[in-house]
């Protein structure tokens, strides 16, 4: 048996998310791989991501594991799987793992981008790329207020209240806002991320730039452990998992 580590991109405009769900659902990305690969293969193979990304939320590097004999070289297998693949997920990288590699509980850091495009009529080519906002946004205090989620905090305010976990606490490394011309981005870097937590952040720091928020007041919303207390969850197509990292 040969263990591989995909480090994989995708469009889910098209997808429900990634996990395999009801077939009435609609595809996933998850499916989609697990029937390229027995298409590929003739194997029957689970592949097990970084984390879920819900409907509609891109990746340029989620990553994912999976177990199978096919004899196909690692250095080869990119290629041969795109192959089987629709346009809008591409196999970037295959490494060989050892069976303990697990792409989820092995992973230290990931880190993801939320877009903003600010400007009073959207680009057709970021439609589904970016959240669209027509009034002027305070990109100094939306920064202001990103800083003061960074470190080790309980983000019970700013996770989904459908989040099925006992520790709510993550070690938010990094969190700041940055405008180049239409767009803002929101780049936030942490140890693990709760069910909506980046889009969360996104839409609350979206209040703040709007001035509906101070930007001090992410301090009394990380205190007061509530999701009311925070800002509405930002659209999912704004959200990317750009990178996850391993030891």
């Amino acid at each position: 048996m040969r263990f591989l580590k995909l480090t994989l991109a995708y469009e889910g405009t098209n997808y429900h998310g990634w996990q395999v769900q009801r077939k009435s659902d609609g595809p996933t990305i998850q499916g989609i791989l697990q029937d390229g690969l027995k298409k590929l293969t003739g194997e029957e193979t689970a592949v097990t991501a970084s984390g879920r990304t819900d409907a509609g939320v891109h990746a340029w590097g989620q990553v994912a594991h999976l177990a199978l004999q096919s004899k196909i070289p690692v250095k080869n297998f990119p290629r041969a799987l795109n192959n089987v693949l629709p346009a809008d997920i591409v196999v970037r990288r295959a490494e060989e793992v050892s069976a303990d590699f697990h792409a989820c509980f092995s992973a230290r850091e990931k880190t993801y981008i939320y877009v903003i495009y600010n400007k009073e009529y959207l680009s057709p080519f970021w439609r589904r790329y970016a959240c669209h906002i027509t009034g002027i946004l305070d990109v100094k205090a939306m920064n202001s207020g990103a800083k003061m989620l960074e470190g080790y905090h309980d983000f019970r305010s700013l996770c989904s209240q459908k989040a099925s976990v006992q520790n709510f606490k993550r070690h938010l490394r990094s969190c700041r806002v940055r405008k180049k011309g239409a767009i803002i981005m929101i780049e936030a870097t942490a140890n693990g991320f709760l069910y909506n937590m980046v889009r969360i952040i996104a839409g609350t720091l979206l209040e703040v730039g709007k001035g509906k928020l101070a930007p001090a007041s992410m301090k009394d919303i990380l205190e007061a452990r509530d999701r009311k207390a925070a800002g509405p969850t930002a659209p999912p197509q704004g959200l990317c998992l750009f990178s996850v990292k391993y030891t």
